[in-house]
């Protein structure tokens, strides 16, 4: 069996990222709260997508790319962690964002504008059937003037991929261990396209192999989520040569709290930044995080999470999303 150090990485974040105690906010769901801040990860403004490009862009400087291509949605940390690495390793980065263009670039798509990043980008109605043609165009074009590109899917959500999340809960696993506590029992995140869910799915699954992962969707239906999480986890496993399988219902996805779309923020999620923000000083977004600790104390309020639990809730980043969303904070 294969381990997450025997696949080649390039070294972008900042390792390994705080396990921060949540107290108050946990004493006051009666449970013990733990964030992984992956918000710390630093590269490139900071997120979850780092530990995905450390394998990926990996990848793209061993096959000698000039053009690197993904996609995401207009405040997408994925879309703008691309770019930055792409920049890093001399690549120049091409953004086909959902959504319309827009009259001031503000947040992550300001951020996008400061790497240098060509943005081209696709009505929402359109999106899913434009979109693999728009970046195949684009890779095309950068074939045609003797460039070679690579097409990195939304999210960096693949099997290689997924083995970040893989070494993410090596990273919790050591972290526990060096305070003495167990195994948390529920592990939460944020899911929009699947690939840190499948890594976390494969880490757990090896080293805590009672505890659950919970993904609260910023986007999609559970069950989209479900049958492509467990087909990305069996084939990150098939990577590292683990013996492990997955099924659709073995993925937990709850999908009650993305709002009236992805993108958009919602009264859930707003009310969680503020509640999170004013407890603990910690800043969550309005795309992901919100929307996911939104979940988390809704599933603690029901009792599908148990009360005296041990909590870990992902943080994946995105405060610069916060900024284009300030009249609708404000005015909440």
């Amino acid at each position: 069996m294969k381990q997450s150090d025997d696949f080649e990485r390039v070294s972008l974040g900042f390792f390994p990222t705080p396990l921060e105690r949540l107290t108050t906010l946990g004493d006051s769901l009666g449970i013990t709260l733990d964030i992984k801040r992956d918000d710390y990860t630093g590269f490139g403004g900071g997120g979850n997508k780092v530990r995905k490009l450390e394998y990926l862009m990996a990848d793209a400087c061993r096959k000698e790319v000039d053009v690197v291509i993904t996609t995401g949605g207009h405040q997408s940390n994925h879309a703008r962690m691309v770019a930055a690495a792409a920049r890093k390793f001399g690549m120049k980065p091409v953004l086909v964002l959902r959504g319309n263009q827009p009259e001031v670039y503000q947040g992550n798509l300001l951020l996008d504008k400061l790497f240098g990043a060509e943005l081209e980008f696709l009505d929402p109605d359109g999106y899913f059937t434009q979109i693999e043609g728009t970046m195949n165009a684009h890779a095309d074009a950068a074939q045609a003037r003797g460039e070679k590109a690579l097409i990195i899917p939304l999210g960096g959500a693949t099997p290689l991929g997924a083995l970040g999340y893989v070494r993410a809960i090596e990273e919790m696993d050591a972290q526990l261990k060096e305070r003495g506590e167990p195994a948390p029992d529920v592990i939460v995140a944020p899911t929009g396209s699947g690939g840190t869910l499948a890594g976390l799915y494969v880490g757990a699954r090896r080293y805590w192999p009672d505890t659950k992962i919970v993904g609260i969707s910023v986007s999609a239906k559970a069950e989209w989520f479900q049958t492509r999480i467990s087909a990305m986890a069996q084939d990150c496993a098939d990577l590292l040569e683990w013996p492990q399988s997955w099924t659709p219902e073995d993925i937990w996805i709850e999908d009650g709290f993305v709002g009236t779309a992805y993108g958009v923020p919602s009264d859930g999620g707003i009310d969680a930044i503020y509640r999170v923000a004013q407890a603990e000083g910690v800043l969550l977004d309005p795309v992901y995080t919100g929307k996911a600790m939104h979940g988390l104390i809704s599933l603690t309020e029901q009792g599908k999470i148990s009360a005296g639990s041990r909590v870990i809730f992902v943080h994946c980043g995105g405060s610069p999303a916060l900024y284009p969303f300030a009249q609708t904070l404000l005015e909440h």
